[in-house]
């Protein structure tokens, strides 16, 4: 999402969320009407399209960018044939997604709604395959066939330039040691390595030299916890878990999360924002635990396409243990079908890099917002049903520079998020704590706060406070329960 934080710069077409290059949908179209809502989307004369795939075996993520190169449009469908009957969507983002027989739909959502003359928008989805996975070579948008250039492609290796997980991005200023976060024991559990063979092991010690080696070697359709040892070490890689694994623990053998780092530099501006991820983690039940996800790409001041992604979550009953998130703008993605317990775990990045429709509680954890000039940490999209957004509870939030930091802004009318008995130091805005995003207020916003304390905690009229009898139904086991009473709160 873009910074609109005042006094930097904006950043163009959002790879992936609401407004210009906003996540994009494929549509199908019967009888050459589009399937989009009726009296909402004009004709369009023309477009033109990418569509660029990263695959394994049986799966693959695909990015899909269309450009209207017709007159402007106030609500969109775009369509296309798979070219194999074994090809399927499983989990797509930022549209609403359909498939009939090999014909796939994609609808645009209200963020991304209108698409100006030369504008674009895009999107991205997981999918499975079986046979062949081909591309499919045409599209329409609102039933007129896209006439432009259609792109169809893999990444290369030139796409991800190696760099080193060393590099230091220019926009992040040296923090001084009285600004450094400080983790408490209990936020870094020492783990004690397995002993034995690991399963991942970048050296060639371990049954496989990646861990999306690892993952691909778990039989579809796993009923069992399956748990991948991680030998020390940098894994320069993207890792997805797919939708049809469940049960797959990813489990570094170091002796903090530290030591074993997987890390990747994909962007919005290549990728779309939601596709820029390091690690995909889908499937159900899944676990991290003693590891460090990052996207290190290195935002350089320009104004399009700064988001990167380190975690995009679609998992629910997710359990993040010891788990450390390092990137930017929007760097932990907590979609909607995402239920996550996030434990003694920390959490780095500069704007909204805690965004979403999931529900999530990061209870005992390290935030912190490196940034000199702050931003808001959380960019919640809560739906109006969902009783519960995001709940920070017995953290620590703190920052480069004091009195700089917002707590969060809506990204979607009905955000939720609750502060509870956290710490919140000086670099939080005391005065106003909570800003708005895209018309969505924060004052109409299911924003909270309960018996933090610090610096950074003064009550006052912009600072909405629960009484001990609301804060009763907002604890981490309410947050999680959802209809099958999951609770893995200890």
């Amino acid at each position: 999402m873009p910074d609109t934080t005042p006094g930097t710069a904006v950043p163009g077409p959002y790879g992936g969320r609401r407004g210009g290059t906003a996540a994009l949908a494929a549509a199908l179209v019967v009888g050459g009407l589009a399937a989009g809502a009726p009296g909402t989307a004009t004709a369009a004369t023309g477009c033109a399209v990418t569509y660029t795939t990263s695959d394994w075996p049986g799966g693959f993520s695909a990015a899909v960018t269309v450009q209207n190169l017709g007159s402007a449009i106030d609500g969109w469908t775009l369509a296309f044939t798979f070219p194999s009957s074994g090809q399927k969507v499983t989990t797509g983002w930022s549209a609403t997604w359909s498939q009939s027989g090999q014909n796939v739909t994609a609808t645009n959502v209200d963020y991304n709604a209108a698409i100006a003359t030369g504008g674009s928008v895009s999107i991205g989805f997981n999918g499975s395959w079986s046979g062949a996975n081909p591309k499919p070579t045409a599209f329409t948008l609102n039933g007129v066939t896209c006439t432009g250039s259609t792109t169809t492609s893999s990444p290369t290796p030139s796409v991800t330039p190696t760099v080193t997980p060393t590099v230091t991005p220019s926009a992040t200023p040296t923090v001084t040691p009285t600004m450094t976060p400080t983790v408490s024991p209990s936020a870094t559990p020492t783990v004690t390595p397995t002993t034995g063979k690991p399963t991942v092991a970048a050296d060639g010690t371990g049954t496989y030299r990646t861990v999306q080696a690892a993952i691909d070697a778990v039989p579809t359709g796993n009923s069992s916890r399956k748990v991948i040892t991680i030998k020390p070490g940098t894994y320069r890689e993207i890792v997805t878990i797919p939708a049809n694994k469940p049960y797959i623990t990813l489990q570094g053998l170091g002796s903090s999360a530290r030591d074993v780092l997987i890390v990747n530099n994909h962007a919005a501006g290549a990728y779309g924002t939601f596709n820029s991820a390091t690690a995909f983690v889908n499937g159900h039940d899944s676990a991290l635990t003693n590891l460090t996800v990052s996207n290190d790409y290195v935002e350089d001041g320009s104004t399009v396409n700064q988001q990167a992604v380190a975690l995009n979550l679609n998992a629910d009953r997710a359990i993040l243990s010891n788990v450390r998130l390092l990137g930017d703008q929007d760097a932990f993605l907590i979609n909607a079908s995402a239920r996550a317990y996030v434990r003694s775990s920390y959490i780095e990045g500069t704007v909204d890099f805690i965004f979403g429709d999931g529900t999530a509680v990061l209870h005992d954890c390290d935030i912190y917002e490196k940034r000199s000039s702050g931003a808001p940490i959380t960019a919640a999209r809560t739906d109006a049903a969902k009783p519960y957004g995001f709940l920070i509870y017995k953290s620590r939030i703190s920052g480069a520079t004091g009195d700089t930091t917002q707590l969060g802004r809506p990204w979607g009318p009905n955000a939720q998020v609750l502060y509870r008995e956290s710490t919140l130091s000086s670099t939080i805005k005391t005065s106003q704590p909570w800003t708005d995003m895209s018309g969505n207020s924060w004052k109409n916003a299911r924003f909270f706060e309960y018996r933090n304390t610090g610096a950074g905690a003064t009550v006052n009229a912009n600072r909405p406070q629960l009484s001990d009898a609301q804060a009763a139904n907002y604890t981490p086991q309410k947050y999680l329960a959802g209809s099958d009473g999951w609770n893995p709160v200890s």
